[in-house]
């Protein structure tokens, strides 16, 4: 599983540049446009929301767990509705985002969220976590399933009969290659060197082989209500982040300077941020990648 130091590398670098940029406590991950691009960015956001909201039959009373909460957008959506939301973040800088705005959010590991330390949840979600579960070495020792059968295992524990669980991913897609032909070092344009970026955008981290390996490890504890792709969503979310990254504002510019030592002393600073490419918009269109929203119940 990716680490502090990783998650610190991928979110806490760009927290003032997120927030500037997209919004205070606004989402980073992909919205639900349904096909209808005249929709805002916020609004393809709160269509997601609300959608995740009626599926865990979040209402006023209930508790929900946000495992991976990000800068905050569900953990205030789970206010607006009247209920209690708890979110856990690896970052430092995400939780205390968090905090500023009067939301739970702690600085802790997933793996370690159990009834004894947080207590029991009457729904939990997933937006984007579950892709930093499995590290690279963890894969190619063969665990993978074992991670994610005990991720499902450890959430199953925390909800009562029937209690839902809403999870949203990216995994390796139909035409991903294999893991031996990843090379930084390839031609510009080639599947192998786009991959590549990605690993070095968040290190740490290796996706799920399609939506089959999340279901078959999770049926021992819960079965698929609904399942959906959002792949296409993620493509024009990007775009519009990608929109607002670009816009110029005097505020940002302290940012980039505070940046510039990393960037002429990183290669892996430079090729994660600084590629001039989108390694996720190419990963999503070439079907390298695919992106699911999947809403478990208890068995």
């Amino acid at each position: 599983m990716a680490n502090q130091k990783d998650m610190e590398f991928t979110y806490s670098q760009i927290d003032k540049l997120f927030r500037l940029s997209i919004g205070e406590t606004a989402d980073f991950s992909g919205a639900k446009y349904d096909g209808d691009y005249t929709l805002t960015l916020e609004q393809a956001q709160r269509r997601k929301h609300d959608f995740i909201v009626e599926q865990l039959r979040i209402v006023p009373g209930t508790r929900v767990l946000d495992m991976g909460c990000g800068w905050g957008p569900m953990l205030s959506r789970i206010r607006e509705a009247g209920a209690q939301g708890v979110g856990v973040t690896l970052s430092k800088r995400q939780a205390e985002a968090c905090q500023r705005n009067g939301l739970d959010a702690r600085l802790l590991d997933c793996r370690s969220v159990t009834r004894d330390t947080l207590g029991g949840f009457d729904s939990v979600l997933s937006v984007g976590g579950l892709e930093h579960f499995c590290s690279v070495e963890e894969w190619q020792a063969g665990r993978q399933e074992e991670i994610y059968a005990a991720h499902f295992k450890s959430v199953h524990a925390l909800l009562p009969p029937r209690g839902r669980f809403f999870l949203q991913t990216m995994v390796f897609g139909r035409n991903m290659i294999p893991y031996e032909a990843i090379d930084v070092d390839a031609p510009r344009d080639s599947d192998a060197f786009v991959l590549a970026l990605m690993t070095k955008q968040f290190p740490g981290s290796w996706l799920p082989h399609g939506d089959e390996q999340l279901i078959r490890t999770a049926a021992p504890y819960f079965k698929v209500m609904s399942k959906s792709s959002g792949r296409l969503d993620y493509i024009e979310t990007i775009r519009q982040w990608r929109r607002r990254f670009a816009r110029r504002r005097l505020r940002k510019l302290p940012i980039y300077l505070s940046l510039l030592p990393r960037y002429l002393t990183s290669r892996h600073f430079r090729l994660a941020f600084t590629s001039g490419i989108s390694p996720n918009t190419l990963c999503f269109e070439r079907e390298l990648l695919e992106h699911y929203r999947i809403v478990f119940e208890a068995t």
